[in-house]
This record gives structure tokens, sequence and C-alpha cells, in this order.
């Protein structure tokens, strides 16, 4: 019996492995590293909406490649759960602890890992805290650091603007609402980005991540604040403490990596295209219509992470199985053939796209998200007279991840 035989035989029942046997694309490796976008295609057409894959450690998942069907399970929770409990492969035994997926599809105590009212009750606490922290100044925290940032290569002609500028911006805001100290922020940039990539090093640095925000909360109790933290400690909701960290992770995690990503993608779009770049110098163009069809084209997250099938039915005519994982694909389902025929199609003030998810977890910080890029653009174009990509744009090399794929760097050149 050869190994491909034998590991389709010991597959657990309803498993995408038992389906398919154990060739299946990996979401991780040399290949998903360097063309996700290839992968989710060929998936397309050897399976369908759906397609049976593997993740970190060969653990069996179905991706959701078609955008009616990502609706579908993001619109769905009492089909489609977002409780990991019920995950079967982890249940059962397949899948560590000390597994790198667990930071990111592991069950914990936040609103993201529940469905119904303790759904609600949790998110509520977040949402209420987000619009206390966008009404005490999201534009002016975003504006000091966008300059601060700026401050450090200012005199020198040149830059990158992955490095030096869109990896560090979004989590200073962020460490401002959340009421942690800029240094942290700053050492807070690489945690987050393990955590994303995977590997060996992510549980170390989801834990250091953990203990930061873990003494944060502690601060708070005893020296409240108007800051995030602060509004999470005395909410009506009555968090737990391991609540209240379990928020702050999610809040820094997710909103960190996505904004970060969305900047750097939307200020790759503007300086390869000078047409974009003088609208937007001029005022004619409204930096919102850059940013939605980066997020039809390009979403910070690939890949949303997970939903866990309730019971028994079919999706994409394929049969799924109790326990199932399943993954978002929202860049697959952004550019799905059946609902964009022709991607060329322009897609300015059609705001459809999957990349701030849907249903009853769509992301509730969307708006401050926005605001940070805008702020980040505005404030670059006007302090660089001159600003122009210093690199062919088909130079430009993007590493993903299982659930992203970031831009490695953008340098650029301007007057001083």
């Amino acid at each position: 019996m050869n190994d491909q035989t034998e590991n389709a035989v010991q597959a657990p029942r309803g498993c995408p492995v038992a389906h398919h046997g154990a060739d299946l694309a990996r979401l991780y490796g040399p290949e998903a590293a360097t063309d996700p976008v290839g992968i989710y295609e060929r998936l397309r057409k050897e399976h369908g909406s759906i397609a049976p894959v593997l993740l970190e450690g060969d653990v069996p998942a179905w991706l959701v490649l078609g955008y009616r069907d990502n609706r579908r399970v993001l619109d769905n929770p009492r089909q489609f759960s977002r409780d990991a409990r019920i995950w079967r492969d982890w249940a059962e035994g397949r899948v560590e602890e000390t597994s790198p997926l667990i930071p990111m599809l592991g069950w914990r105590p936040d609103c993201v890992s529940q469905d119904g009212e303790p759904h609600r009750r949790l998110r509520a606490a977040v949402t209420d805290g987000l619009q206390a922290a966008a009404v005490r100044g999201i534009r002016r925290h975003a504006t000091h650091f966008a300059n601060k940032q700026i401050d450090a290569f200012a005199d020198t002609g040149r830059a990158d603007l992955v490095k030096d500028y869109a990896e560090y911006l979004p989590m200073l805001v962020l460490s401002r609402i959340l009421g942690l100290p800029e240094a942290e922020g700053r050492d807070l940039v690489e945690s987050c980005a393990h955590v994303f990539k995977g590997g060996e090093d992510a549980l170390a640095h989801n834990e250091r991540i953990m203990v930061i925000l873990g003494e944060l909360a502690e601060r708070k109790r005893s020296e409240p604040g108007g800051d995030f933290t602060t509004a999470l400690l005395e909410h009506t909701a009555g968090l737990d403490e391991e609540e209240v960290v379990s928020h702050l992770r999610l809040v820094l995690i997710a909103a960190h990596t996505t904004t970060s990503n969305l900047l750097a993608r939307v200020l790759q779009l503007v300086l390869t295209d000078t047409a974009r770049l003088s609208g937007l110098i001029s005022g004619q163009l409204n930096i919102s219509a850059v940013v939605e069809e980066v997020m039809w084209n390009s979403p910070p997250l690939a890949v949303l992470p997970g939903r866990f099938a309730a019971g028994d039915l079919e999706l994409g005519g394929h049969q799924i199985q109790e326990g199932d994982l399943l993954l978002l694909g929202l860049a697959a389902g952004n550019l799905d053939p059946d609902v964009r025929p022709d991607t060329d199609v322009s897609v300015q003030g059609n705001q459809a796209h999957l990349a701030f998810s849907s249903g009853p977890h769509e992301c509730p910080g969307q708006s401050i998200g926005q605001s940070i890029i805008a702020i980040a653009v505005d404030v670059l174009l006007h302090r660089l007279p001159g600003l122009s990509l210093a690199a062919p744009p088909e130079e430009l090399t993007s590493t993903a991840s299982t659930w992203e794929s970031r831009l490695d760097s953008l340098p650029v050149e301007f007057a001083v």
C-alpha cells in the first residue's frame, strides 16, 4: 500500500482527504507563498466553487471559492458555526495544541468564536468601545503618527513605503486607541506578522501578545483612561479578565494586519498609475474609490478563518460533513467569474465585495481602518513632492501565507 492510499484509508469520515485522496493543494509552502491566485484558479477549474485543501501540518479543510457560496457560509451561522469546539479534527486529536493553526483557528472567549446571544453580548462591547475610540480622535492620531513616520525619512529623498510606513502606522494608531505605549506598539508589529505567517514561531509570538495585553488590562483596572481597554473593562456586558484580553488581541491583530496590508496595496495602486496619483493630488479623485478597487482585487485577507459545519450538508456540489473546517476564500470569491466575468470593468461604487466579511461577523472596525488609510495617503502625498515609484511596477513582489498576500516592498523617491 503506498502512502497516498494509506492516508486516504486512515482519513476520518467526511474530511476532504477521505473524499479526494491525499494529493490535495496545500495553502502553505513555496507555491502558496508565490502564486496563491494561481492555486485558487486551478482549484476552481478542478473542483468548482468549493475545493478540498490542506493547511500547515496537512490538516484538511474546504476552501470556499465561489462568491455566492462564500456569502451563504458567512450569512448562515446556524449551518456554518464560528465555534471551533465542533471542529472534528481538533476534537478528535488530529490537530495538536502546539499547531501554528491554533492562533488563527482555535476557540477563544472572544466574539468571533461565538454565535447567537454570546456573540451579540461580546460584539456589543467591542462595537461600543470602537465607536467611543473613533469619537476621541482616530484622524488626529493617524495624522500625528503619519507625520512622525515621514519625519524619519523625509530628508533622504528615498523610502520603502512598506517597511518605513505601512507596516507601522496602523499599529501606532491602534496602540494609542488601546492605551499602549508607543514603544510596545512598535514591538508588536513583528509578533502580529508571525501569527499570520504561521510556522514554528507563531505560538510564541501569540503568547507574547497575550502577555503584553494582559499587563495592559491589569494596568487599566487601576489607572482607567479614555481608551478602548478601559471601555471593555467598564462595559455593561461585564466581560471577565480573559474575555477582555482576548478582545484586545482580536482588535490588535485583525485591525493592524488588515489595515497595514490594505494601505500598502492602496499605495501600490496609486504609485503604479500616474492618472490616479495626479487625481488624488489635485482632489479630482477620492481615495475611497481607490480603496474600493483594492478591496475587490487584493483584499487584505485573502482567506478568512474559519467556519465549521454544524451538520451534514451540501455546498457547491460537495458533501460537507458535520465538524468539517471551511475557509472563506475572500480573494477568490471577489474574482469569481460568475459575478465578475470581466475583471477590467470598473467596480467603482460597488461595495458588495467580501473584503470585510459579511453577516453577523462582518468587521466592526472597518470605518476606523479606512479613516487611517485616507489620512495616511493624504499626508504622504502632501508631505512628499514629486513622489514616484523607484522601481519598475513589474518588479514589485509579494509573499503570501495561508491567510494573506503582503507586498514585500514599495521603493519610492521624492524631492527633498
